[in-house]
């Protein structure tokens, strides 16, 4: 019996829903999946097409990145996904893609300004883009200093990593990470879609006003507030 079996399920599932989604091309991003009480996690093989992925090529590691289970070597992003999880114990996924307008900020090392209320419905904040990685961290373990890097970004700007689940690593792309790895996904295509409007936004008007104040917390609270209202009761 596989005991990681469900753990390995989720994993597949957020992985498979990027290519459905517009999010990746070829091999270019991953998902993982976490499990606390075990300590590990699931995440997709390296270099694997999306097209070819099973859930038994999903590979179980622990929070140091190093492979436990599985036949593939995992994602080369694994220890960025393991310092986070190790750090951030509140998360349940997380993923990491190379998608269009998310890459294209990220490439331009440029915040994706909050222009409107698509963008407040999910955090109040712009989507911070972190700096290039210093010279020591890329020449050292580059994938487990990227994780630093994002970690280093949050706590610099003054920002909750339960509230900004989304950043652009400078001159990389996007990672995004939740309460499960659906969520992670969610977030993903969020931040993707609101790359895309602030894009098109300033090519419409170079000289947009970001979105005022009021309306930032009134579209944030109604969503997330204590006395939110959005969406149906539980």
């Amino acid at each position: 019996m596989d005991r990681f079996r469900a753990l390995r399920e989720e994993a597949y599932e957020a992985n498979m829903r990027l290519p459905e989604l517009g999010l990746v091309l070829f091999t270019f991003g991953n998902a993982s999946a976490v499990d606390r009480n075990e300590a590990v996690f699931a995440i997709k093989p390296s270099g694997v097409p999306y097209a070819d992925l099973k859930v038994n090529d999903m590979v179980i590691c622990d929070f140091e990145g190093k492979a436990v289970e599985g036949k593939m070597r995992p994602s080369s992003d694994t220890k960025t996904h393991a310092v986070l999880y190790k750090e951030w114990s509140e998360i349940g996924g997380i993923v990491h893609t190379h998608s269009t307008y998310g890459t294209a900020w990220a490439q331009a090392i440029k915040d994706i300004p909050i222009f409107g209320t698509t963008h407040a419905d999910h955090l109040t904040s712009d989507i911070p883009c972190a700096p290039p990685m210093k010279d020591e961290y890329i020449q050292g373990d580059y994938e487990h200093m990227t994780g630093y890097q994002i970690i280093d970004c949050l706590k610099e700007r003054g920002l909750d990593h339960n509230e900004v689940e989304m950043i652009l690593v400078g001159n990389h792309a996007p990672f995004t990470w939740g309460k499960s790895a659906a969520k992670a996904v969610y977030n993903s295509a969020v931040c993707e879609e609101v790359a895309k409007m602030a894009q098109l936004t300033l090519q419409i008007n170079p000289n947009a006003n970001t979105l005022k104040e009021a309306l930032k917390k009134k579209h944030f609270e109604r969503k997330h507030g204590g006395n939110s209202y959005y969406g149906q009761e539980q």
